[in-house]
């Protein structure tokens, strides 16, 4: 993978969904660290992604939140006219925003079901159509999905999440298709595990499996690095991929 120059995106402008957090969070710092201004999306976390904008000013960046729930079409809407009011333009979007839920198929509600789908799916719809006009006026750009093992694995009690996590492999690939005339690149980049926090008063996941190859869990940054090369002029040839980052616990 190519080494990120550090001001590859000057005067470009990124909008990361579920921002406030572990990867999310990883990726709106490996974003400003190139030169972009990041809008930092969270649907209720304000504090949380208060701190990254705080990180990210420190070190000379701009950013700025933006709260919204990605399944509200209109409030997706509200966001992105609110970033192109302050920053000016849209030139990368990263869609991280998703919600990590365990429920046997069995004891599972449909509307558990649609309110994944809806995070994961519809959200994606809402903000790719909104963003659209701004990236194609910018004269093209790069949008990158978080995807997941799961997508092809499956994972037990999350029926809901592996097929959300499918459907965004299977948009990104078609989405890749219809927006390349517009200077549009669209991949996916799929985490392994990944040392996180899940919640509140919860330790970081530490339990790499004996499965992983490399012997250990995968961090943010790592995941984050691979979306900053995405959303890069090195991955300028490079669209409707998955990049696996998993520690070859899973070959393709």
């Amino acid at each position: 993978m190519a080494t990120a120059s550090s001001n590859e995106f000057a005067g470009k402008v990124a909008l990361v969904t579920g921002a406030g957090r572990n990867i999310g969070r990883a990726i709106a710092l490996a974003l400003a660290a190139g030169g972009a201004a990041v809008a930092v999306n969270t649907r209720s976390s304000r504090e949380a992604a208060e701190k990254v904008v705080a990180e990210i000013h420190a070190t000379g960046g701009q950013a700025a939140v933006f709260m919204a729930d990605v399944a509200d079409a209109n409030a997706v809407n509200a966001m992105v006219a609110g970033v192109i009011k302050q920053f000016g333009r849209i030139d990368m979007l990263v869609l991280n925003a998703s919600m990590r839920k365990e429920t046997p198929f069995i004891d599972m509600s449909f509307d558990e079901w649609r309110n994944i789908l809806a995070i994961t799916l519809d959200g994606s719809f809402h903000c790719v159509k909104a963003c659209l006009p701004a990236m194609i006026k910018a004269g093209g750009g790069a949008i990158v999905t978080l995807g997941g093992m799961m997508a092809l694995s499956g994972a037990k009690n999350r029926v809901h999440g592996s097929v959300a996590k499918g459907g965004l492999v299977g948009m990104t690939r078609a989405l890749s298709r219809d927006l390349a005339q517009y200077g549009i690149r669209v991949n996916c980049v799929s985490p392994g595990q990944i040392n996180t926090v899940r919640a509140a008063g919860r330790s970081p996941r530490t339990d790499a499996a004996t499965a992983i190859p490399l012997a250990r869990a995968g961090e943010p940054e790592e995941i984050a690095t691979a979306v900053r090369f995405l959303c890069g002029p090195g991955a300028s040839y490079i669209t409707g991929q998955t990049l696996h980052v998993n520690g070859g616990q899973m070959a393709f």
